[in-house]
């Protein structure tokens, strides 16, 4: 079972990204996560997106898919795997597209998870997160026991650059030019499947796994 998980910054796919890995027993790959193990480990492959992350230049997309490739090739992902925020671009896609292509594979679900961005900005502005020990709180979902204090050590929580709302509209902005477009590719590829994320975590969860099937 291979898949990607579409959708906004803040709509939550991450979340749901390790709860179907934890259900499926397949791997839940992220790209930040595929560069840090590779420059972590020397390999060839990392030592060329440093040169590029060094300059504060983009690794560019034929890197990106050799990384991803590389990681899917592992044993792990005999059974699947999902991709979370990679694919980002159409070109990226048709990378992807020709690489699985190349292997005799493609993908078998794009999940879109659809929040609007009044939602998601209402999300994202109120999380505050511990400066100290990394926990994080949402002034809604998830408040601490005493207003704007971390449950774990006291420290006076803060609202990180990235969840302001001026910032989370940036995000938005360019999700909506440079990743959007990628439903309607996944839906011409007769593989897109899009869930309601304004509704509880539980059922988005449910939603999905039917989607799947048990």
């Amino acid at each position: 079972m291979k898949i990607i998980m579409l959708g906004a910054p803040g709509a939550g796919k991450g979340t749901q990204a390790e709860r179907i890995a934890e259900k499926y027993q397949i791997p839940h790959i992220s790209t930040g996560d595929i560069f840090r193990a590779n420059l972590k480990a020397g390999t060839e492959l990392g030592k060329k997106a440093k040169e590029y992350m060094d300059q504060g230049l983009l690794v560019p997309d034929s890197l990106t898919v050799d990384l991803v490739m590389d990681r899917i090739a592992k044993e792990d992902c005999k059974n699947g795997y999902i991709l979370d925020g990679f694919p980002r671009t159409i070109p990226q896609a048709e990378s992807l597209k020709e690489a699985l292509s190349a292997r005799g594979e493609a993908l078998d679900y794009a999940i879109d998870v659809n929040v609007p961005d009044e939602n998601i900005i209402t999300r994202m502005s109120g999380r505050r997160a511990c400066p100290n020990c990394g926990s994080t709180y949402h002034i809604v979902y998830a408040a601490p026991s005493k207003e704007n204090v971390c449950d774990k050590c006291e420290t006076a929580l803060i609202l990180r650059d990235d969840d302001k709302p001026e910032t989370v509209q940036k995000r938005l902005s360019v999700y909506h030019e440079q990743t959007q477009p990628l439903i309607e590719y996944y839906a011409s590829a007769g593989i897109l499947r899009t869930v309601d994320g304004t509704r509880d975590m539980n059922q988005v969860f449910e939603d999905i796994t039917d989607i799947l099937g048990a």
